[in-house]
């Protein structure tokens, strides 16, 4: 007999077929365990958006920002609510001197003179309830807005330091490009040194501007690593887990009017915010420290049941008498303190805000015209000097210093413009924070 063959039948054994499925189950579960829902797994990195998205569902801070929020809006209810009520269970005469002298002690209901059951309600006195349950939505308001400030805050950090490891990579990619540069330039003075066109000390200067560079990258490469790190670090990933190399950001706009940021500072800074729901707090703070001047109530119910005799009901009614007048008083004081310090703590907040964005947009005003000279003007003229004296250096018109010196030149510009959009980028996303745009 012929042993079975899987080609032969076009189908497989049972067992195969069940270890086959396992395998691919197996498989597509790892790989989808590898990348996050809600990230682009390998393009994470490529942008700030896609790294302020994964923050928000990894970022251990914010989360403890998010759970304490959802927890102030949960005791927005039981602020409101009555107090449990209470049970007693009184024995009287438990001796048994008095009703049943031949019957020893006794604890247990029914085995007294007598025992009584009483209910007890407290009643919060008139309003009280209701300024409760607006303090506790009060204070339920401004720990959303904290939670809102504390978000604003992560994702312009999580931006600034997208802007510095996309700037550290265009600064690794310029170096490597004036690398092959000077490379180029040390293969020529090489060539025109074995001719004896050129000194020896032209060969070595060249030599030395290539070893700077490349002792230059390496500061730049550990610096770009250091980012990747603290990038990670934000997002609540592994130290050295890659990231994906920076795209070019979205065009700076040409110009901002102050009058207009402030506006939208005024009306949207989430610090600003957070500051005014506290006053909203210490008011009904305040207007329940007030109403403590009236008293609290309790009702109550009692059934006695004497060892022999007749069960009857009582019914019981409560007053509190508001005799401490001292320390009522001292804590309506605190309570217009703390109003006080509330308001005091939101013109402080608008202040602060109106100074950090002054600086800001006179910040990101200066570095845009500095790009504008240094992009449509320098580097141009840079350009156009560097290939005239290589011009130059071919016809013999001029040495090899001044060729080395127009690259050194170039180099130098092309830096100098990254570092200014740097800090344009910077100071624009410090605008977009204090102006409440960053989401």
């Amino acid at each position: 007999m012929k042993p079975l063959s899987f080609a032969s039948t076009g189908r497989l054994p049972r067992p195969a077929v069940l270890a086959l499925f396992l395998a691919f189950a197996l498989a597509s579960g790892t790989v989808s365990s590898q990348s996050p829902p809600g990230t682009a797994g390998a393009s994470l990195g490529a942008t700030p958006q896609a790294l302020i998205e994964y923050a928000r569902e990894a970022n251990p801070g914010f989360a403890v920002e998010r759970a304490e929020a959802a927890a102030a809006r949960e005791r927005v209810t039981p602020a409101g609510a009555l107090p449990d009520p209470t049970f007693e269970v009184e024995l009287m005469d438990v001796t048994n001197a008095m009703t049943m002298r031949d019957r020893p002690a006794s604890l247990l209901p029914g085995q007294v003179g007598e025992t009584r059951y009483r209910i007890t309600q407290t009643l919060p006195g008139w309003g009280k309830r209701e300024l409760a349950v607006q303090a506790a939505e009060a204070r339920a308001t401004q720990t959303g807005a904290m939670r809102d400030a504390a978000w604003t805050e992560l994702a312009a950090k999580i931006e600034t330091l997208w802007l510095r490891y996309y700037a550290a990579d265009r600064e690794l990619g310029l170096n490597r490009e004036g690398l092959t540069l000077l490379q180029g330039l040390e293969e020529l003075s090489l060539a025109r040194y074995r001719l004896g066109l050129l000194p020896q000390q032209g060969v070595l200067r060249m030599q030395r501007e290539i070893t700077a560079q490349r002792l230059a990258a390496v500061e730049i490469e550990q610096r770009r690593h250091g980012l990747m790190t603290a990038l990670n670090g934000v997002l609540g990933r592994a130290p050295q887990a890659p990231l994906a190399a920076p795209v070019e950001p979205d065009a700076l706009p040409e110009r901002l009017e102050p009058a207009a940021l402030f506006e939208a500072a005024a009306a949207r800074n989430p610090a600003v915010h957070a500051a005014a729901f506290g006053i909203d707090v210490a008011r009904a703070e305040r207007e329940r420290t007030y109403r403590d001047r009236l008293p609290d109530f309790a009702v109550g119910l009692r059934n006695n049941r004497p060892y022999e005799g007749k069960n009857s009901w009582d019914v019981m009614f409560e007053v509190m008498i508001p005799l401490q007048q001292d320390s009522r008083r001292s804590r309506e004081r605190e309570a217009e303190y703390m109003l006080t310090a509330a308001e005091a703590r939101r013109a402080d907040a608008q202040a602060r805000t109106a100074g950090e964005l002054g600086t800001a947009w006179s910040m990101f005003a200066q570095g845009r015209d500095s790009l504008r000279l240094l992009e449509h003007t320098l580097l141009p003229q840079a350009r156009a000097t560097r290939d005239a004296s290589r011009a130059a250096l071919a016809s013999g018109k001029v040495d090899f210093d001044t060729v080395i010196e127009a690259e050194r030149q170039l180099i130098d510009i092309r830096m100098k413009t990254l570092q200014t959009e740097l800090d344009t980028r910077l100071a624009y996303a410090e605008i977009k924070k204090l102006t409440g745009d960053i989401k």
